[in-house]
């Protein structure tokens, strides 16, 4: 098995006669050739991600529709399960770097046995969250939110809690196909679930076609539903479709190799804890919200959604960089790994700033769309004028990321990811949403800063570890 480390890529030798401006001119005439077949890749992940997220865009704007309460306690609950299924993710993700490094040096059976293994580990990490969920809805009162949402979101948090063990399932199906190079099997099974999810949202929450109308906690059953079906309905798309076969497991049921879980679960404790400490911190943020009003949290979680949805798109393309730069180790093509990725890192950041000018002209607008509430459709908006300024920060550190994950470099992020958010972010949103009395705006302000650190770092970070590599190229 193959496992790149960064201090591989400075051993690559550079040749005496070589100098800065030869490496931008060859990355310059290889950034279109790698940018368009990264975008290719990437336009099915780009679509499974995004309908992964209208998942949560539907369900909060039906539960938008029940009341302000139902509302806030879904943007409180998801803050929470979101720190959850991130941790759980971090450990699936390796499945996608070993299986892509393997497709890249036409290792089939390697592939199969990183899968096989990729979703043993999780059914226990899925195990773990789900578990750790349920002890953690027996504290929700202690996160300093108004009673009325602590009992409105309980019950949800428990039953989308236990959908995170499909999820993590789910997951480690989607980052196999796409190491694969075949991402419209996960795009078209997400795309599906997510008709299913509206659909069970219109039955359950509003009491549809005989169903008790149950609110919220509808929105839970329909996502766990979803999730559940999403699952198999992928794993049996794969086991059965031979494009697959040559590249899956030749025994399913033969002993694990704890060798091989180990060295998965090293590389993916790091990335879990990469994910963890942004979305924790965004959680700690949503919290913040909560202390000010239940109103705060409600607008919190509209603009998120709507700044959520546009991350989805250079999400996608961190998928496919991740994946293109692990195909390029896997053969040895090293001078290809600058011009991947900092051609996903352009892309990136023209989608990224088209989204921010739509969502500062036509904030009003799409705030609308969730509630009726003019106050609430007012401080929305408000917010959304910030997001469109630190979501252009956020595409370019999440493909930054994902390019330094194809290179298996997990540690030095995690670095990155702690001082940014945990040590700028928050306090720096307490600061200036408490004790300048920003409210709102200054913790959404102070967000957009830990991003743009975030993204500056991580830029670095790949310049450096890939400038020997495309000099040697």
């Amino acid at each position: 098995m193959l496992l790149v480390k960064c201090g591989e890529l400075a051993k690559v030798p550079v040749p005496a006669v070589g100098s800065a401006r030869n490496f931008m001119s060859l990355t310059l005439k290889n950034l279109g050739r790698e940018g368009r077949h990264t975008l290719l890749l990437a336009l099915p992940m780009m679509a499974g991600q995004v309908s992964q997220m209208l998942m949560g865009v539907t369900d909060t704007v039906m539960v938008g529709r029940v009341g302000v309460i139902p509302l806030a306690a879904a943007s409180f609950a998801g803050a929470i399960l979101l720190v959850l299924f991130i941790a759980g993710l971090g450990f699936q993700i390796p499945i996608s770097i070993f299986a892509s490094q393997a497709h890249g040096r036409e290792d089939r059976r390697e592939a199969g046995e990183v899968l096989r293994h990729g979703l043993s580990i999780g059914l226990v990490s899925g195990l773990g969250v789900a578990l750790s969920g349920m002890v953690l809805s027996l504290f929700l009162d202690r996160f300093g939110q108004e009673p009325g949402v602590v009992r409105e979101a309980t019950p949800y948090f428990q039953i989308v809690a236990w959908s995170l063990l499909p999820a993590m399932l789910e997951q480690g199906c989607k980052q196999f196909s796409e190491a694969l190079g075949r991402p419209w099997l996960p795009m078209s099974v997400m795309l599906s679930a997510v008709g299913l999810n509206i659909f069970l949202n219109w039955v359950l929450i509003y009491g549809n076609l005989g169903a008790p109308a149950m609110g919220l906690t509808g929105a839970g059953w329909a996502t766990l539903v979803s999730r559940v079906v999403s699952v198999v309905v992928m794993f049996v798309c794969i086991v059965r479709s031979g494009h697959y076969r040559p590249s899956l497991p030749q025994k399913w049921l033969a002993a694990l190799d704890f060798s091989r879980i180990w060295q998965m679960a090293k590389l993916g404790g790091p990335l879990s804890l990469t994910l963890m400490l942004e979305v924790a911190a965004f959680g700690v943020a949503a919290i913040m919200m909560g202390w000010i009003s239940a109103k705060s949290l409600a607008a919190h979680q509209i603009a998120m959604n709507c700044a959520a949805t546009t991350f989805m798109f250079p999400l996608g393309l961190s998928f496919a960089a991740r994946i293109r730069v692990g195909h390029a180790v896997g053969s040895k093509e090293w001078a290809r790994l600058a011009p991947i990725g900092f051609s996903a890192m352009g892309l990136g950041l023209l989608i990224m700033i088209t989204f921010s000018v739509f969502l500062i002209l036509f904030n009003e607008t799409v705030a609308g769309w969730f509630v009726k509430d003019r106050e609430l459709v007012m401080l929305a908006a408000s917010l959304m004028v910030i997001a469109g300024f630190f979501q252009i920060f956020d595409g370019l550190q999440v493909i930054a990321g994902g390019s330094l994950n194809g290179l298996a470099d997990v540690k030095v992020p995690a670095f990155f990811a702690l001082i940014s958010y945990w040590g700028v972010t928050l306090p720096l949103a307490y600061h200036l949403g408490f004790r300048l009395g920003w409210r709102e705006a200054g913790i959404w302000w102070a967000m957009a800063v830990g991003l743009a650190l975030a993204a500056t770092c991580g830029v670095t970070r790949f310049w450096l570890l890939t400038r020997k590599a495309g000099r040697n190229g």
